[in-house]
């Protein structure tokens, strides 16, 4: 919590104002929510131009899960105090999860002329620059944060995670059991654990299984810990105990989120219906640059195989997942809806200048590229905006994963995700996904022949040689050995499968969901219904 500012109270009023400030940090801190918004309804009753007052009724209004108060209360905030950089820091990160990209730039200015030091400060500024894909830059910042507050479980988490997203999940492991030594119950730390490493024993699902019978009963905290314990049953290859364990855990995140179904069937007819290969011919031209390879599809799906075999090739840099070329779209389209992606976002885009889309793309990329002459960007979701790409980036290379679809649906069905595929925390829910997923790129093959590259998961992991030397030659690139070794690598890999992409192709996961074949009867119904064939 940000430290008070200082600030002028009228006379003999002053002490009773200070005293109030103090109650109403106090109540909040205690997670008495109630008492500390009554605290600042009375401080304003006395001085309504009290800008801790109002800083304090934006922090009851984020507790209280209110947004709309809190962005007025941090709003009047900046208004009476140009420089204070905890209001602007907490407007940029308000702004990035509501979508108002453009805003959040612009909150985010204020804080560098400020030049704050408060660990609240930038520990809230890594976590927008997070949102806004700038994680190398947030590194930065959540290291800052940690030197100047050790120790300290929510920012060490922010910066655990950070290194997750960067691959280096062996130091990352080291901070999530700093954070379990300090405070046991930390269900984000617990799954962070599981996932960072390869369980040997049983000891730490003992742990977390005492921890779930106490009665947890915040839902994310439960999924946290049930997806933590499903992953390292499967690494003792307790299929049963997994499944439970994974499927207690998509129904507790489930209850969580809003997925709109509705909304989503919308967006892809939207796509299906406005972007023909008619209005990509339309083009007057987009950035003529040639470095991008963005590899696509759906999550867990091998994106980062493919991406590393390669990045491991002397001339390519692996940019990592990179959320920029929907922010292009949002910032040029000045977008405000907080969905990332919706048939509104792709109605604005139809009407931007392509050109335009591409340069801010590679602009906003630049700090991430690295010096080598390609580099590759490997968010899966830009699968949805091929079209766009081929606009905005005519000589850009499209690499797109296939896998089959039972073990593509449950390998998301398994995975606890951040903000993002909500469809995966429910069989049938997935299945449909899959189905609408399967057909659009289906539309895409036919509009746009020989635009981008399907390369089978399946196929690379029995058999590397050939299909590497295929997708090489279809980015236009000389063969090298290296490409065979990309496990070898030491550079970062943001990925759920960390631990697994230094060790050589495999193909034990080709097949898995057979396992579990029983349990997942909902899932393969759910696809059969679409038309979408499960061998």
């Amino acid at each position: 919590m940000s430290s008070i500012k200082s600030t002028k109270v009228k006379g003999e009023e002053s002490t009773e104002l200070q005293d109030l400030l103090k109650k109403g940090f106090d109540n909040l801190a205690r997670g008495k929510v109630e008492a500390a918004g009554e605290c600042c309804q009375a401080i304003l009753k006395i001085q309504p131009d009290l800008v801790p007052g109002h800083f304090l009724v934006g922090l009851v209004a984020l507790e209280a899960k209110d947004r709309k108060t809190a962005f007025n209360a941090f709003q009047s905030v900046v208004k009476l105090d140009r420089d204070h950089a905890a209001a602007w820091a907490h407007l940029a990160k308000l702004y990035m999860s509501e979508g108002q990209v453009n805003l959040a730039d612009a909150a985010l200015r204020e804080t560098r002329r400020i030049r704050p030091t408060d660990p609240v400060v930038l520990d809230l500024i890594g976590t927008t620059m997070s949102l806004m894909g700038e994680h190398g830059v947030a590194g930065v910042f959540f290291s800052q944060v940690n030197r100047s507050r050790p120790g300290h479980p929510p920012y060490m988490q922010n910066l655990a995670n950070n290194l997750v997203f960067h691959g280096e999940t062996e130091k990352a492991g080291e901070v999530f059991n700093d954070i379990i030594q300090i405070q046991p119950d930390s269900p984000q730390a617990h799954w962070g654990l599981a996932s960072s490493r390869k369980a040997k024993n049983a000891s730490h699902i003992e742990e977390m299984h005492k921890l779930l019978d106490r009665g947890i009963k915040n839902p994310r905290a439960r999924a946290f810990y049930l997806y933590a314990v499903g992953k390292e049953c499967e690494d003792l290859q307790q299929w049963d105990k997994a499944f439970q364990a994974f499927s207690d855990g998509a129904a507790a995140r489930r209850s969580t989120v809003e997925f709109d179904e509705d909304a989503e069937i919308a967006m892809f007819e939207h796509l299906a219906e406005h972007y023909t290969a008619d209005w990509l011919e339309q083009s007057t031209g987009g950035d003529p640059d040639a470095s991008p390879i963005f590899v696509l599809g759906q999550p867990r799906t091998g994106t980062t195989l493919v991406e590393r075999i390669i990045t491991a090739h002397s001339q390519v840099h692996s940019a990592g997942e990179l959320q920029q070329f929907s922010l292009a779209l949002r910032r040029l389209g000045k977008y405000k809806n907080p969905k990332r992606f919706s048939a509104e976002l792709f109605e604005v885009a139809q009407q931007l200048d392509e050109k335009k889309i591409g340069a801010l793309y590679l602009q906003t990329s630049a700090k991430m590229r690295g010096d080598a002459p390609r580099f590759v960007d490997k968010l899966p979701q830009n699968y949805l905006m091929i079209p766009l790409i081929l606009k905005a980036l005519p000589n850009a290379k499209i690499v797109h994963l296939t896998r089959e679809p039972m073990d593509a649906c449950f390998s998301s069905f398994k995975q606890l995700f951040a903000d993002a595929y909500l469809h995966s925390y429910d069989q049938k829910e997935m299945a449909r996904h899959h189905a609408r997923y399967r057909n659009l790129m289906e539309t895409w093959r036919q509009r746009f022949t020989g635009r981008f590259f399907d390369i089978s998961y399946e196929d690379t992991a029995r058999d590397v040689e050939p299909n590497a030397r295929a997708l090489l030659n279809y980015l236009d690139l000389p063969w090298e050995d290296a490409c065979l070794e990309f496990y070898t690598q030491d550079r970062a890999v943001s990925t759920a499968s960390a631990a697994q992409v230094r060790e050589p192709a495999h193909t034990r996961s080709i097949g898995r969901w057979r396992r579990y074949e029983k349990q997942l009867q909902p899932m393969q119904r759910a696809l059969r219904e679409q038309n979408i064939s499960v061998v």
